[in-house]
């Protein structure tokens, strides 16, 4: 069994994978960055949530920012669902979840003040990178939504520090 899967596998490696996956799953293309396409990714989050900043009021802005977390989380489990048989388990290239991640965060970053959504990409970038505190586990579970899971919680610990942050300074 494991050696007809392991030549499926070959084969459709072989193959160019469907667009529309490659799309979502590489945020864009950021994903093909050849330098830290992770941090390539969650950059492009930020410019993203930014550009809106621009053009929403706050209550604006914060709805969209959750719905594009929820969009992409399910749009990027379903990706990475679709690619794994051409690219394998997680591989690096797959930056929508990292995206997802550092959109958590900015869920509570003030617009007006910039050093919040720089504090979201590094609090995001410092725990996606050391996976601290049960989240390398959530790499384990299957499939995408693995893939989703670790950077998801990474933005979660992230939200509280900020929104602790804003808590304590008023």
């Amino acid at each position: 069994m494991y050696l007809c899967a392991h030549y499926v596998r070959k084969e459709l490696q072989m193959k160019n994978p469907p667009i529309l996956p490659v799309i979502i799953a590489t945020g864009f293309g950021s994903g093909f960055s050849p330098i830290a396409p992770g941090t390539a990714g969650a950059a492009l989050a930020c410019l993203i949530w930014w550009a809106l900043s621009l053009c929403l009021p706050a209550q604006g802005l914060l709805v969209a920012t959750a719905l594009l977390v929820v969009v992409f989380t399910i749009a990027g489990v379903w990706a990475a669902n679709r690619l794994e048989p051409y690219w394998g388990e997680d591989p690096s290239r797959i930056v929508v979840d990292e995206m997802v991640g550092v959109w958590i965060p900015l869920l509570a970053a003030d617009a007006d003040n910039l050093w919040y959504a720089v504090a979201a990409f590094v609090l995001f970038r410092f725990f996606d990178i050391l996976k601290p505190l049960g989240i390398r586990r959530m790499e384990a579970l299957p499939g995408g939504i693995g893939v989703m899971m670790d950077d998801i919680l990474s933005g979660v610990y992230s939200l509280i520090l900020i929104m602790g942050t804003r808590w304590l300074i008023g």
